[in-house]
């Protein structure tokens, strides 16, 4: 028996997908931030002068596209690029003054839409949505 269109999980987990990156955009673009970009911001939030090589890692991205969101958010000043003295390879991000007080107003409009996302979800549902999300992604990782 073939699936229909709406059996298909990859196209259910697709549509909320969309939906959730086109609600976080509207939010954000008062803040001259991408979605994608957001991701970087975050991260340097909680630690910031993480390398690049540590946001490919943490956002499962390519380098490529890691370094043309860092030369994007060092455009708007929200961060600085350094080489390390010890491995000029290596390339550490920081938030500027202005990439910081980004933060105190983005962090709550984040903190925000991720408690409007997980309205009526126990923390029992949470962890396991994050288990099967989980699956799903080793799943995939192992084709």
């Amino acid at each position: 028996m073939n699936l229909s269109f709406q059996d298909y999980i990859s196209i259910k987990i697709h549509k909320t997908d969309l939906l959730l990156t086109g609600f976080i955009k509207t939010k954000l673009e008062a803040y001259n931030l991408a979605p994608e970009q957001n991701l970087i911001m975050m991260l340097l939030w909680e630690k910031d002068g993480l390398t690049q090589n540590q946001l490919v890692q943490k956002l499962t991205k390519d380098k490529t596209n890691i370094a043309r969101m860092a030369s994007n958010l060092e455009q708007k000043g929200f961060i600085y690029r350094s080489h390390c003295d010890e491995d000029k390879r290596v390339i550490r991000l920081f938030l500027t003054p202005v990439g910081k007080q980004l933060g105190e107003e983005v962090i709550p409009v984040a903190e925000a839409f991720n408690k409007t996302v997980c309205t009526g979800l126990t923390k029992e549902e949470l962890i396991e949505l994050e288990r099967l999300l989980s699956k799903i992604s080793a799943n995939v990782q192992s084709i």
